[in-house]
C-alpha cells in the first residue's frame, strides 16, 4: 500500500475542510446555533478521515509484520 500517497490525499481533503470551517466561522451573518449546525458535519468528516488514515496505517503495519513472520 502506498501510505504516503493516501496520507497526502487525505491531508488535501482535510485542508479543504479547514477552509470551509474558516468560511463558516468568518460568516458574521450566522448566529451561534447556525454556526454550530454547519460545523458539526465538517468536524465529523475530519474525524472520520483521521480515523480512516489511522486504520489504514494499522492494517499496513500488521500486514507487514505478518509478511516478516
Amino acid at each position: 500500500m502506498d501510505i504516503p500517497f493516501i496520507e497526502s490525499k487525505l491531508n488535501e481533503i482535510i485542508k479543504e475542510l479547514e477552509k470551509e470551517v474558516m468560511e463558516v466561522l468568518m460568516d458574521e451573518g450566522l448566529d451561534k446555533k447556525q454556526t454550530n449546525l454547519r460545523m458539526k458535519p465538517l468536524t465529523s468528516t475530519k474525524q472520520v478521515l483521521t480515523n480512516a488514515l489511522d486504520s489504514i496505517k494499522m492494517v499496513d503495519k500488521i500486514a507487514n509484520e505478518n509478511l516478516k513472520d
